[in-house]
């Protein structure tokens, strides 16, 4: 086989890379990762295949004539190896090599070439990137390997970059939908209940009857109806899957916001709920959604942290929030206009807001409203 043309490689990791940046999902930059594998290797069959907590190796992404998509992987197969360890491997016939023959899974037993390289960065090993070939067709190269090798790092670091994009998109969607949800609770709801509370006083003073207290009456109504449908809609803007705003309960949105914070951080905080929080009263869980965003948005952007903590936690009477992190504390001089949010919130509810931090400690909030 000929030698993999150096512009082809360039080529593909350009491609990829610009996938990437213009801030593809990693799902939708899978599968072309592996085509351009294929075509690089001139394989027949290539697969991505991420890396469980087991050790245990996902088939995400596949291009070939079969389509083994949601095969796991042995973690003592040699996809499962390299990407641990970091060192590819290859195989004339991984059907018979003692080394891979024990985990080769169904799906795949047609092929024999074999190839597979560590996917991803140092820092966020993804999992491996793997080729093959049908049968009886000529092995890869040591060159073909040395390519497949640096294609999957250049690769995987495109992959995960195109995972920060996406979830620093989220969080700054989810910043603006804040935005617009405080600013219509805070000033249209509040002017549409001054409008109905001087509408009644007018009522009042001038004491209408017949037509023109039909009519009153059915303003009031409107605005009554008016606020109920902004409050819908604020709590839609709060919901942490903007695409199903009914179907998220206060543990979920707690969950989707760890998430999306350990896309940032680069490791999941830990989460301790306890108690009975799916029913806590719709405005107090929509209160303490945006205190926990406003929370995670100081640890990313400030905080430095190796390890956030999120505990909620439901008593008879009373809701209780709290972060954790330690990292730098908060500096002086830093604004924070982010945390007088948490504070506002919490006594607007008849709560409070306690915020300790140290350079050596960390930081820690707790944020608690009553449920009486």
């Amino acid at each position: 086989m000929t030698a993999v043309d150096p512009a082809r490689v360039l080529a593909a990791s350009t491609e990829i890379t610009s996938a990437a940046l213009a801030g593809d999902d990693p799902d939708a930059v899978l599968p072309l990762v592996v085509r351009s594998a294929v075509e690089l290797a001139g394989a027949d069959l290539g697969l991505a295949m991420a890396t469980a907590d087991d050790g245990t190796l996902t088939v995400e992404a596949s291009s070939g004539d079969d389509d083994p998509v949601g095969v796991v992987l042995s973690s003592r197969s040699s996809a499962a190896r390299a990407a641990r360890t970091g060192v590819p491997v290859v195989a004339d016939d991984f059907t018979t090599d003692p080394r891979t023959a024990p985990f080769v899974p169904k799906a795949l037993r047609g092929y024999g070439p074999f190839a597979v390289a560590p996917f991803g960065t140092k820092e966020r090993r993804i999992g491996a990137l793997a080729v093959y070939r049908r049968k009886g067709a000529q092995p890869f190269s040591p060159d073909t390997v040395e390519v497949l090798t640096a294609f999957a790092a250049q690769a995987g670091l495109a992959v995960v970059l195109a995972e920060g994009s996406t979830a620093r998109q989220r969080v700054a969607v989810y910043q603006e939908r804040e935005r617009i949800a405080r600013d219509l609770h805070d000033v249209i709801i509040q002017r549409l209940y001054a409008t109905g509370v001087q509408l009644d006083l007018l009522d009042r003073r001038l004491k209408l009857e017949g037509r023109e207290a039909r009519r009153l009456a059915e303003c009031v109504d409107q605005l009554d109806r008016t606020m109920a449908e902004v409050r819908a809609t604020v709590r839609a803007l709060r919901s942490a899957d903007p695409g199903h705003p009914g179907d998220v309960d206060l543990k979920g949105s707690v969950l989707a916001e760890a998430r999306t914070a350990g896309e940032l951080l680069g490791h999941e905080p830990d989460v301790r709920i306890e108690g009975d929080v799916a029913s806590v009263p719709t405005d107090l869980a929509d209160h303490a959604r945006a205190a926990l965003r406003e929370a995670l948005s100081n640890v990313v952007r400030h905080s430095g942290a190796r390890h956030v903590g999120i505990e909620l936690r439901r008593t008879a009477d009373r809701l209780d929030l709290r972060v954790t992190d330690d990292g730098c504390g908060i500096p002086r001089g830093v604004a924070r206009r982010g945390l007088r949010h948490l504070e506002e919130r919490a006594l607007a509810a008849g709560g409070g807001c306690e915020i300790t931090s140290s350079p050596r400690t960390g930081t820690t909030i707790t944020w608690h409203v009553p449920l009486a």
